[in-house]
């Protein structure tokens, strides 16, 4: 099969595409054929070895696991002996984690692991995606900020994989929601619920002193400090991005001030606390509270320009691998 691998840490041309053995799944392992996978701005920054305390994990000179992408949708072919929740032919989503592997024509999971089955009315690029950015921000929104309704919530990025997210489902909150991004997203970030809408270029959000209950900054570009004085006086400030800055300000700053900043690593999660957020999420976007955002489709051939086009910064919504 065809699969996605690159050996060292570096800009999009490390992507290659490369022949490997169609994995074989153990007794309580799913074989999905692969239908779509995203790339998203994690995969970017895993190829990039950035942050580099992520090395840690990944490897320090080098990364100890070659394949990639997490993300993915697609069929069962096959199941192991001991298989009992998924059968030949289901449609199922999920997150392959730090095994990485869904930049490929099949990949094998764990059925006990984060997968579950495509909502009839989605495609397989729209489900591709959902343990990433929505996944994530149900984790924030409900975990981390709690977020209740009437409460004012600021979303830096708006027009990303997580900000097109986070914009509707905190709308399903009840919150009311101020969408951060460019100009020529202002329509656009407008027509997915926001309240009112920042052109980052022309406006600085940390003007607007005590208005926010929570900042959740998407994309890691702000800086607490900076966004402190937009707090009310018990905000939040939120970021799935590490800094060593963030780090510092979570393990010492927060100690003396009622204004908190916090990060989680949701993909870390053991996966028994990421399933009621899946199963919240698939509630959520039952009752039409989430539409998924396609910004570019690519060919799995095409894997190392869809990175390329992600390094750019400019991605509304979510980039997809159109698998077979």
């Amino acid at each position: 099969m065809k699969a996605a691998i690159y050996k060292g840490y570096g800009a999009a041309n490390v992507v290659k595409l490369a022949d490997v053995p169609i994995p074989q799944p153990k007794a309580d392992q799913i074989l999905v054929r692969l239908r779509a996978s995203a790339v998203t701005a994690a995969d970017s920054m895993i190829r990039q070895g950035v942050p580099r305390i992520g090395r840690l994990f990944l490897g320090l000179r080098g990364p100890k696991v070659t394949a990639m992408g997490t993300q993915f949708a697609g069929d069962v072919v096959e199941t192991g002996a001991d298989v009992t929740s998924f059968a030949q032919g289901d449609r199922v989503f999920g997150e392959t984690g730090l095994n990485f592997g869904a930049h490929a024509e099949y990949v094998c999971v764990d059925q006990g692991g984060l997968v579950a089955h495509i909502p009839q009315s989605m495609r397989y690029e729209e489900a591709a995606p959902l343990c990433d950015g929505p996944l994530t921000d149900m984790n924030f929104l409900r975990n981390l900020a709690k977020l209740q309704p009437g409460q004012h919530i600021l979303v830096n990025g708006a027009a990303g994989s997580l900000g097109t997210a986070a914009v509707q489902l905190a709308k399903g909150f009840g919150a009311e929601v101020t969408g951060v991004c460019s100009a020529r997203n202002l329509a656009f970030v407008t027509s997915l619920g926001a309240d009112h809408v920042i052109d980052y270029n022309t406006t600085d959000f940390s003007k607007n002193v005590g208005r926010y209950d929570v900042i959740y900054d998407t994309v890691g570009k702000s800086r607490f400090q900076h966004a402190k004085p937009a707090l009310t006086p018990d905000g939040f400030y939120l970021s799935p991005v590490l800094s060593l800055r963030l780090l510092g300000r979570m393990m010492f700053g927060n100690c003396f001030s009622r204004k908190k900043a916090k990060f989680s690593a949701t993909g870390m999660m053991p996966v028994n606390q990421q399933r009621p957020l899946m199963q919240d999420l698939l509630g959520r976007i039952a009752k039409g509270q989430l539409k998924m955002v396609i910004d570019r489709r690519f060919s799995l051939d095409s894997v190392a320009a869809a990175h390329a086009y992600v390094d750019t910064g400019h991605k509304r919504g979510n980039v997809i691998l159109e698998i077979g």
